[in-house]
């Protein structure tokens, strides 16, 4: 029997030339399959601008190799010696009296530093009254902290008596040392105390994987990422996307990384004991060193140049660094313009017109770049405090975790590096990343499987892997202060 046409489904005959509108003449959907193409736009459109958050490190650190698991540095303790927790029983006569320091000392096995023939300068505690002595005799026979003698210059002795030995009675500062003549010299030397401390890097990774058949489809929207790909492949806006995801990252992870408390469920998860074969999991983080080691103003914004004020006085017990930089979101920012704005409002309308080039004729300028009072600040909007998607419109409260800015130092530190053996001048914030002669893991990027070039395997795909192994060293956390509320 031979082969035919089978009469259904059949072709159409009827005209569609009529002035009668017919369900024919729309489009009912956006099937590309349809004769009737929609007018499309050619690029999809930026909505969000530009979505990167990363940049802070880059501004204002530095980034470097190390070989170890554990990177550690020594920060110079203070030149002088302060002790506010002293306390003294009662009067050994008019003229004396024996000291006991119960200060916490570094290390707590370390005995307290004042020799026989220096001076003092002993300020009660209560307020009550100061006096000048020169140390006679000092006992550390017990280790530990220690006690001291002294004769006072002033005729009647201590202002206040003591109310006991292990109390927190006065405070004492030594200020210069005086010896009779033909005496021998000073007994006892002092050795520097540094403050030693570490980090350890942690490895980030991500992946982004796409099969062959879906490399080979095209779109009809050409696509764009912040870092200037572009092309009418979805997946390559995907990759793109994953690669400034995994930027992201590198950044925040260095802001946000905690230690894992012992026997918390990251540390088991992680499978870190704390050894140093197998150092314990997490990291310090900028935010983390900056509470343990820095200083904190807390209870929403400094909004005065009284609350400024005693943020110069902490400083000024600190570092003194000249030049400090304010990275905040967009409400701190706002306050600080308001406060600084209110420091000058004599002109018409409450506007002086020529200061800041803030002429009659042109727009009013209602922002600062900064100001100097004791210090030079500089205020920059910090992005991953304002995005959403990250720390921008958390709630706020004392225990939201909202972060309203950070203060940095600028400049840089001398410190000495074990690793290189030798004093290095070292940004305050700065990077760590494992490299060695054979391995670079700064920012490590690879593509596996059959497609897109691939050849590793025979899975049908294109695997892109991304990794990075890196810690954040904070230099000189006593300098820098984190704003919360």
């Amino acid at each position: 029997m031979a082969g035919q046409v089978l009469a259904s489904p059949t072709y159409a005959l009827t005209p569609s030339s009529e002035r009668t509108p017919t369900a024919q003449n729309y489009i009912v959907n956006f099937d590309f399959l349809n004769q009737y193409l929609p007018d499309t736009y050619e690029k999809e459109f930026e909505r969000y601008g530009n979505r990167t958050i990363s940049s802070f490190l880059r501004m204002v650190g530095a980034e470097m190799p190390t070989n170890s698991d554990l990177i550690k540095w020594a920060e110079q303790g203070r030149l002088h010696t302060k002790y506010t927790s002293v306390g003294t029983a009662a009067l050994v006569n008019a003229d004396t009296a024996t000291f006991q320091v119960n200060d916490t000392l570094d290390p707590t096995t370390a005995e307290q530093v004042i020799r026989i023939g220096q001076t003092v300068v002993i300020v009660q505690n209560d307020g009550s009254g100061v006096n000048k002595a020169v140390v006679t005799a000092v006992d550390n026979a017990a280790g530990g902290a220690g006690q001291f003698t002294v004769a006072f210059y002033e005729a009647g002795g201590l202002v206040t008596a003591g109310t006991g030995f292990g109390n927190a009675d006065v405070t004492v500062f030594i200020y210069g040392s005086e010896f009779k003549k033909g005496t021998a010299g000073m007994v006892g030397s002092l050795e520097a105390n540094d403050f030693i401390f570490e980090n350890k890097p942690i490895i980030l990774k991500d992946t982004y994987t796409v099969n062959g058949s879906d490399m080979a489809q095209i779109g009809w929207v050409e696509v764009t990422t912040e870092d200037g790909a572009t092309g009418y492949l979805w997946y390559l806006k995907s990759e793109h996307e994953t690669r400034l995801r995994f930027d992201d990252y590198l950044e925040t992870a260095m802001i946000e990384a905690v230690p894992a408390e012992t026997n918390s469920g990251a540390a088991a998860a992680l499978g870190s004991s704390g050894a140093a074969a197998n150092p314990g999991a997490g990291s310090d983080g900028i935010f983390y060193a900056v509470t343990q080691r820095g200083n904190i103003w807390d209870g929403g914004n400094p909004t005065t140049l009284a609350d400024f004020d005693s943020i110069i006085s902490r400083l000024d017990k600190q570092g003194a660094i000249e030049e400090n930089v304010l990275f905040i979101d967009r409400q701190f920012s706002f306050d600080i313009d308001d406060m600084l704005a209110a420091q000058n409002s004599y002109g018409a309308g409450g506007t002086s017109y020529g200061l800041f080039d803030n002429d009659e004729e042109m727009a009013l300028n209602l922002g600062f770049s900064g100001f100097r009072r004791g210090y030079d600040f500089y205020k920059t909007d910090w992005k991953y405090l304002n995005d959403p998607t990250m720390r921008g419109g958390l709630p706020s409260g004392a225990n939201s975790g909202k972060i309203n800015g950070l203060l940095v130092p600028a400049g840089s530190t001398t410190v000495y590096d074990q690793i290189l053996g030798k004093n290095a001048k070292r940004p305050f914030l700065h990077v760590r990343y494992r490299a060695s002669e054979t391995e670079d893991r700064r920012y490590k990027t690879w593509i596996t499987g059959s497609a897109g070039g691939a050849a590793t395997s025979d899975i049908d795909n294109m695997q892109v892997n991304f990794l990075s192994e890196r810690a954040v060293c904070t230099l000189g956390a006593n300098n820098f202060f984190l704003f919360q509320d």
